[in-house]
């Protein structure tokens, strides 16, 4: 039977009916209710009135852009923002006392709830060699502890920087100068986790690894496609502007295994029809795609685009753009005519019937848009998906013109700018080149080590020091037991964190604690306060500066601890003002603005009212793939073999959840109350295995290194396509293998594991 942590009992699991629409006034009361549950009235409406204003705090919990200055709410914000915003702002705190209270080993007991309920981090901790508590540590000792361990590898190869999303540009920035600097290209960061499949494809492709579109875009879109994304939960911000879209006439279609809420209907909870009316319908049409079948859907409908161009030659296809601006199309169209529907209806569990109907309101539509999110990343044929959605829209040209483009909706809230700061463990040397021109230093050229490469090279001993910016690594990632396995295995591991996770308590044999600011806080520094900033999905960045008074006097911003690592770390080895760079951030943005491209003026620029909107090149008729145009790609991926009696699962998150950390074990949205270990399966799935609702199974997935075991979970019946399963991520990472990964971008396969269900 299942066990539970020490003090936590386990709740009680009641099922009720999904709901079929989002957001509205329940909404609201969830997002106060947690928010006071953490801190006072005066600080929670300090919070919400500033968050994602013009001169506020950026909200950290999505990177969902936000309306231009003059066209946002009062309230400019979603449910699950207001409660991450002020579960960063809470007024609970742990001091030295708490880890004299608590042993590193019974915290790792405890679950994700439990441990970030406990407040904000206060002042570093440092657990030594052999002991089993953290005990406080100076600043000073804490970092020359770990710059003597960094200074005493046999190789820079040996240390690897782990960069969250959550974490600024500024502070990105000095991450990456640093860890070069240093000696290695090792920067895991979230990217590999959650859409490095998506800046595959589309650098492949269209030569920029980013979205094409705008907010306006998708406002004013004839189509929208939201495809494996559940915006109601993931981005909620999303809705809004999915009905707005829908009130400019425009319509959209829903492609996900599961019947989302949000992808139903939206009550805005700041508009009267989303209080007292019945809210906005948001996907006109709703297809319940197997898991894993979106590349042989996207085959199938441009193959019936492509047959329609034959009965109706000049009329379906945009020819001026695929002459001028493409390469590849007769080899595509080729390939694509060979499709066979047999393939296609198996992959995709629809109909032809459904694909000829999408197939219709393509047609009917002169701009269209396609979303997605880690539902089509996450699969060993991401990178063939996400470059057959790139054909589809080019079929057309839907590429480089208002209202239609390609939309990746990135998670984390500065993923794509610590990416565009430098946080790559391959970056090219055209920024290589402008790093050394600017710092003179040359810095490493040898590609580093992503995710998955890291949590390896810590299991096989290469990897002896890991550094976490943010994030809760051992959580985000796959193969639980091997991840945790690894960085137990390192002589150090050091977390920059505001609260207590699962990361701190899977430590190396010495681990170092080193607390921050929040993106809440003001930042005060030599040349007084300081602001960040931070990129959206939508390619526009703008800054971030928090309203509240530090958790501790004794907190350093991301950018004071990376400079302090530094100077500890480097000496006087090169002449990179560290000292400089903390007292007074405009001096980091000048030093970007000389290194990143379109940063140009960056301090002048960012400060106007909507920050900073980076050019996208293909919005400007260009492409910066080998040829110089978008390239019309080729794309294969075959069908999971599963074995009788076994299903493909995938792993989500729960609507009362920021990332990796559960606020509850209640998933409101699902009708899921109580208890997260469940697993999602269609009833006739069940009954064929011998099944019923509330049935306790352990969740078996088979791989050729051996299998992986999630204990005691319980069965669910849910509306999911027949062979298709689901359970809540972090607790069934423990069923991905390191090894199950996308072809081409290494991003672990979370979204396709072949499992089966053994009853307890």
């Amino acid at each position: 039977m299942r066990k539970a942590p020490k003090h936590e009992p386990i709740a009680e699991l009641e099922v009720t009916e999904p709901k079929e629409w989002a957001a509205g006034v329940p909404a609201v009361k969830k997002a106060l209710e947690y928010s006071l549950s953490q801190t006072s009235p005066k600080r929670t409406a300090l919070t919400l009135l500033t968050m994602n204003q013009v001169d506020g705090i950026d909200c950290p919990g999505c990177a969902w852009p936000d309306p231009k200055p003059g066209h946002r709410h009062k309230n400019e914000y979603c449910e699950n923002g207001a409660k991450h915003i002020n579960d960063e702002a809470t007024s609970r705190r742990i001091t030295a006392d708490f880890f004299r209270e608590h042993r590193v080993s019974e915290l790792a007991e405890r679950s994700d709830e439990w441990l970030n309920a406990q407040g904000r981090l206060t002042e570093p901790m440092v657990k030594r060699a052999g002991s089993d508590h953290y005990e406080p540590i100076a600043w000073n000792d804490a970092f020359a502890l770990l710059a003597d361990e960094l200074n005493a590898l046999d190789s820079p190869d040996e240390a690897a920087f782990y960069t969250s999303g959550r974490v600024s540009n500024e502070a990105a920035f000095l991450l990456q100068l640093f860890s070069r600097a240093f000696g290695t290209n090792n920067l895991p960061d979230c990217s590999n986790l959650c859409h490095e499949s998506s800046g595959t494809a589309l650098s492949e492709t269209i030569g920029v690894g980013k979205g094409t579109v705008s907010l306006d875009d998708l406002h004013h879109s004839d189509l929208v496609f939201v495809v494996g994304q559940n915006p109601g939960t993931n981005h909620p911000r999303q809705l809004s502007a999915l009905e707005e879209c829908k009130r400019n006439g425009g319509r959209v279609i829903a492609i996900n295994p599961l019947p989302e809420a949000g992808l139903k209907r939206f009550k805005n909870p700041q508009k009267a029809r989303g209080v007292i009316g019945s809210g906005t319908v948001i996907a006109d049409k709703l297809l319940q795609i197997r898991i894993g079948g979106d590349l042989m859907f996207f085959r199938g409908l441009n193959r019936l685009l492509l047959e329609a161009e034959d009965a109706a030659p000049g009329t379906v296809l945009d020819h001026d753009f695929i002459d001028s601006s493409s390469v590849g199309f007769e080899e595509f169209a080729e390939h694509v005519r060979t499709t066979e529907w047999e393939e296609v209806l198996a992959a995709s569990g629809l109909s032809r019937a459904e694909i000829e109907d999408i197939r219709d309101e393509v047609l009917k539509a002169d701009r269209i848009i396609v979303c997605w999110a880690m539902g089509l990343t996450q699969h060993p044929h991401a990178v063939p998906t996400i470059r057959e959605i790139v054909n589809f829209l080019m079929l057309r040209g839907n590429l480089g013109k208002p209202g239609a483009g390609a939309c990746p909706v990135r998670g984390h809230s500065n993923v794509q700018g610590d990416r565009t700061m430098g946080i790559w463990e391959k970056m090219p040397d055209s920024f290589l080149d402008a790093l050394q021109a600017e710092f003179g230093f040359d810095p490493p050229r040898e590609h580093g080590l992503d995710a998955v490469g890291a949590i390896r090279a810590m299991g096989e001993g290469g990897i002896k020091v890991f550094v976490g910016m943010a994030g809760n690594f051992v959580r985000a990632t796959p193969d639980s037991a091997v991840t945790e396995a690894g960085l137990r295995q390192c002589r150090l591991t050091a977390h920059v964190s505001t609260k207590l996770n699962r990361s701190h308590a899977v430590c190396g044999e010495v681990a170092l604690i080193l607390p921050a600011l929040g993106r809440t806080e003001r930042d005060r520094q030599a040349t007084g306060e300081q602001f960040v900033t931070v990129e959206d999905s939508m390619s526009e960045v703008h800054l971030t500066k928090g309203r509240l008074e530090p958790a501790s006097p004794v907190l350093l911003s991301e950018v004071a601890i990376l400079c302090r690592l530094a100077r500890a770390t480097l000496g006087d080895r090169m002449e990179i003002p560290w000292e400089s760079f903390e007292g007074d951030y405009g001096r980091i943005r000048d030093r970007i603005s000389r290194v990143v491209p379109g940063f140009e003026e960056f301090n002048a620029r960012v400060v106007k009212p909507g920050g900073l909107p980076l050019v996208n090149p293909v919005n400007e008729g260009h492409f910066r793939t080998s040829v110089g145009k978008a390239i019309f790609t080729c794309n294969s991926g075959s069908i999971p073999d599963v074995p009788e009696g076994h299903l493909v699962l995938q792993t989500l998150r729960s609507h009362d959840q920021w990332n990796t950390i559960p606020y509850s074990n209640d998933d409101r949205y699902r009708g899921i109350h109580g208890d997260r270990r469940v697993v999602l399966v269609n009833a006739e799935d069940l009954a064929a295995q011998g099944l019923t609702a509330g049935d306790k199974v352990d969740v078996v997935s088979v791989w050729s290194d051996g299998e992986r075991r999630a204990e005691a979970f319980t069965v669910v019946p849910y509306p999911t396509p027949r062979g298709c399963a689901a359970g809540y991520y972090p607790e069934m990472n423990v069923l991905v293998a390191l090894g199950s990964v996308a072809s081409g971008s290494n991003q672990p396969a979370f979204k396709s594991v072949i499992v089966r269900l053994e009853r307890v």
